[in-house]
Parts: C-alpha cells; sequence; structure tokens
C-alpha cells in the first residue's frame, strides 16, 4: 500500500518551509532529509521512493531554494536554518529523526546535532561540506550593494547548467532532461539570489574541530572518490574529528551520490540505523 504522503510549508523564524512528508505507520523511526547549495527535494527524487517503504521521510526544501520562502528578512546562517528545520520536525511532532544531510546540507546537519544532540540518533553525510571559512569581509561589504544578486546569479550562470552537472556526475549518462530542468529551476527566480546574497552575508563558516570534537552522535559518511566539490580529503578530515563515524567510499562515483548511487545508499543507511553496536566504531572502506 503506498504510504501517505503530504506535501506543505510551515512559517518558521519569519520564512515559509517547504516540505515533504512520507509517512509510514510501520515504522517508529524518522529520517529528515536536507538537501545541498542551489538544490531541493529534487536532489533526494531516487532515494526517497526506496527509504519511504521502511521509514517516515521528511524532505525539506531550504530557504531560499526550491519551494520554500525567499524572505530578505531571514537570517541565512548554517545556525539559524539548523535551529528553523529543528522547528519543523516539533511542529510535525517528530521527538527524534535520523537526520541525512547532503553537501551544505550535511553542514547544516551537523549543526542540528551540535545544537540539538538529544534530537538526533544518527547523522548521515553525504560528500558533506566541511571546513568552509566565513567569506571574505571585502565580499562580504560588496553584498550590499543594489542589484548585487544579479552579479551572484550571472557569476552561477556563467558556467552553464550542464558544465556544472558534468562536473557534479561522475557517469555522464546519468544527465538527462529530467535532471537538468530539476537543476535549472534555481537559475529561473531571481529572488533566490536576493536570498543567496543575504547567505553570503549571514553564512557563519563551517563547524571548526573543536565543535566537531564535541558531537557524539554516530555519524555515517558516505562519499564519491571523485568528488570535485567536497574532494574525499574533506570526508577523512571530518571522519577524524567525528569520534563516532563510519566513512564508506564509493569507486567511479562523484558529489551526487543520491543520484548516482541511490540503492548502494539507502542500503548502507539502513545498515547503520540497524546496527547500534557497528555504528560506534571508527572504520572506513571503499566500495
Amino acid at each position: 500500500m503506498e504510504s501517505p504522503h503530504y506535501k506543505g510549508h510551515q512559517q518558521i523564524n519569519g520564512n515559509d518551509l517547504y516540505y515533504e512528508y512520507y509517512k509510514n505507520e510501520a515504522s517508529t523511526i524518522t529520517l529528515v532529509l536536507i538537501h545541498g547549495f542551489l538544490s531541493s527535494t529534487f536532489s533526494f527524487r531516487r532515494l526517497i521512493p526506496l527509504l519511504k517503504e521502511e521509514y517516515n521521510v521528511i524532505s525539506v526544501d531550504l530557504p531560499p531554494f526550491g519551494n520554500s520562502g525567499k524572505s530578505t528578512q531571514f537570517i541565512y546562517s548554517y545556525e539559524n536554518m539548523a535551529k528553523s528545520i529543528i522547528e519543523l520536525t516539533k511542529k510535525l511532532g517528530v521527538k527524534e529523526f535520523v537526520v541525512i544531510g547532503h553537501s551544505m546540507g550535511g553542514q547544516i546537519s551537523l549543526n542540528i546535532a551540535y545544537l540539538q544532540p538529544n534530537l538526533v540518533k544518527r547523522a548521515i553525510l553525504l560528500c558533506s561540506s566541511g571546513y568552509l571559512e566565513r567569506s571574505k569581509q571585502s565580499l562580504i561589504l560588496a553584498s550590499y550593494l543594489p542589484f548585487f544578486h544579479l552579479i551572484v546569479k550571472r557569476h552561477l550562470a556563467r558556467s552553464g547548467v550542464l558544465k556544472n552537472l558534468q562536473n557534479v556526475v561522475y557517469n555522464q549518462s546519468l544527465i538527462d532532461e529530467e535532471m537538468f530542468h530539476g537543476y535549472m529551476r534555481p537559475f529561473l527566480e531571481d529572488d533566490i539570489f536576493k536570498g543567496l546574497t543575504r547567505l553570503i552575508r549571514h553564512r557563519e563558516g563551517d563547524l571548526p574541530k573543536e565543535k566537531l570534537h564535541q558531537i557524539n552522535t554516530p555519524c555515517l559518511l558516505i562519499w564519491g572518490e571523485q568528488d570535485k566539490v567536497v574532494p574525499l580529503q574533506i570526508g577523512k578530515r571530518l571522519h577524524r574529528d567525528l569520534k563516532h563515524s563510519n566513512l564508506i567510499v564509493f569507486e567511479e562515483t562523484g558529489h551526487l551520490v543520491p543520484e548516482e548511487r541511490p540503492a548502494e545508499v539507502y542500503l548502507h543507511i539502513r545498515d547503520f540505523i540497524v546496527n547500534d553496536k557497528g555504528s560506534m566504531l571508527k572504520t572506513s572502506e571503499h566500495q
């Protein structure tokens, strides 16, 4: 029987948060999915059909992406995005969850685990960003210029969607019309780039190793060996700094692991959730 599927918005911290909720009455475990930069719930389109058969799944559009709000009053810091997702889960009646974050969403997942460790049972980081510093002061000051959002749009669009996809996917044959149009969407709305301007201004930098050392949540790190966006060395460094972590590396795989290896990612997620004892071991393996 098809799991109930809800789409909705919640007004949180002065912005509209869009989410998709797949309820599985047979499961007591809820997964919260957080996408990466310039993406949306679309990036989990191949993974959600597998996960929803076994778990409750909530996929969130981070503002200003996807169907979430593009408020010019919202604070687009990682901490505030993390707090907004925490508030969303509370409004949906979720008392604890497993967080799954891809790329920038992985860093926000780590913020959630750092801020509310009692809420997060497990954290699964898919090619998570890490160790990025705050934007340079000159760029932050430039973000206050009128029409700066159009400069941001022009900069990101310069290389083109197809070239960007070719940079993040190892197997180029996966790039089809559906994928192209799905990742083209952010470039069609100027309001997104107004939000990105504020993200440049508000992003506080990734969690430093001192804070990573304080995270006791069991973490599963899944990486593509050919990731050009967040190189494997970042995954290895996170693996060292997160006390209770496993690192899985997929060969012949790039940055978009939810798109490129959904079945394998699903199996590792399931094993990690079930295997409590194994999840506490420091391990690393190639596949």
